[in-house]
């Protein structure tokens, strides 16, 4: 799976979220592909060339007390949730509040929109394909978990 591929399904994630709102449900797929691109590391107006900054991610999470919901997120398990709070806390409010001015949302739609489609993304950015490649690999990212994990 590609990384659009990937941005696109965290966009349906998003659309089909509950805490998204009825505003979320009703977003353009590849104007959301676009500003999650923009928030998850692509940084480009273009979601083809757009990212997923996993360690990035991972390390925010990690900082922000959440390492066990990230390796839930990584593994083959169950996804444990996470709250639409810690998303912002993870993120910044200022980039929540930006990725939801984007899209014409509410704070706390973005930010619960992105609760929903977080882990499916990381979850699926994780089992094999173009990520692990450009980490190194399925040892890349047991380096990766070694270092934010312990």
């Amino acid at each position: 799976m590609d990384m659009g591929d990937l941005l696109k399904m965290g966009a349906t994630a998003f659309i089909q979220s509950k805490l998204s709102g009825n505003a979320g449900s009703a977003l353009d797929s590849g104007m959301l592909t676009s500003a999650l691109g923009s928030l998850l590391g692509g940084g480009s107006d273009n979601s083809s060339d757009g990212g997923l900054d996993l360690g990035s991610i991972l390390s925010s999470m990690n900082s922000g007390g959440l390492a066990g919901v990230a390796k839930s997120w990584l593994g083959d398990g169950e996804n444990e949730s996470i709250s639409p709070d810690a998303v912002t806390s993870m993120f910044g409010s200022d980039k929540i509040s930006e990725f939801a001015s984007q899209l014409g949302l509410s704070h706390e739609e973005a930010a619960g929109g992105l609760a929903d489609a977080l882990p499916q993304l990381v979850d699926n950015a994780s089992s094999g394909g173009s990520l692990l490649d450009s980490i190194g690999g399925v040892s890349g990212a047991m380096d990766m978990a070694k270092k934010i994990f312990g």
